[in-house]
């Protein structure tokens, strides 16, 4: 029988000691930033980030509008095992991709939903973040959780969750996973332990409102 717990992802990983601190306290899964940004690596430096990284945690390349180009290198680098899409990528780009996919929706209100019906068959799991004018994802806000609180399916909640909002997501929404980033970093890409294991330790904690959860797919 599986584990009735929430999966969680932390992203952003700059420094080997904070992949090897979230290891050690059980994460499930860390996030690499291909794409521009502040927290932003490149692939010889994921390489050398991982060297020493344990087995069973699974590696998330997360991407803005790749071409089918560098999704192939990606692919081939054998660095990852999941992409996370975080633009306005073409459904069958999705599809077609070789390793399990995760697509982001960000939300800014009810009308960013529609991006659901898209992309819902398209990617392996959904994660749904926070959008504040053209900024989509690490704004370190939430977005209003009351527009996804009726959903039915397995996804990915991101978007500004720290020690002091987890247990209200959590009880709100009991995502399948989540997604911590901003919100346990001293700065960009610089994780703080004490925050990040706090986090971590409220949501292995949580006692979800129903006993039959939806789990993430592993085959």
């Amino acid at each position: 029988m599986l584990e009735n717990r929430t999966m969680i992802k932390v992203c952003g990983m700059t420094r080997r000691e904070d992949i090897k601190f979230a290891a050690n306290i059980g994460v499930d899964a860390v996030g690499f930033i291909l794409a521009e940004s502040s927290r932003q690596v490149s692939l010889s430096r994921v390489r050398k980030l991982i060297d020493d990284c344990p087995p069973f945690i699974s590696r998330v390349a997360v991407v803005v509008n790749p071409t089918k180009n560098e999704i192939k290198e990606i692919t081939d680098s054998r660095l990852f095992d999941y992409i996370q899409f975080h633009g306005s990528e073409e459904v069958e780009l999705i599809k077609n991709t070789p390793l399990k996919s995760i697509k982001a929706i960000s939300i800014a209100g009810e009308e960013d939903l529609k991006e659901l019906e898209k992309y819902k068959e398209a990617a392996d799991f959904l994660l749904f973040d926070t959008k504040i004018g053209s900024q989509t994802g690490g704004t370190g806000e939430s977005f209003d959780w009351s527009l996804i609180s009726n959903l039915k399916i397995p996804y990915i909640l991101a978007g500004g969750l720290g020690p002091k909002n987890i247990k209200e997501a959590l009880t709100k929404l009991n995502p399948t996973a989540v997604d911590i980033n901003s919100r346990v970093e001293n700065e960009p890409g610089k994780k703080n332990h004490r925050l990040l294991k706090e986090i971590v330790e409220k949501i292995k904690n949580f006692k979800p409102r129903f006993e039959a959860k939806i789990k993430l797919r592993t085959d």
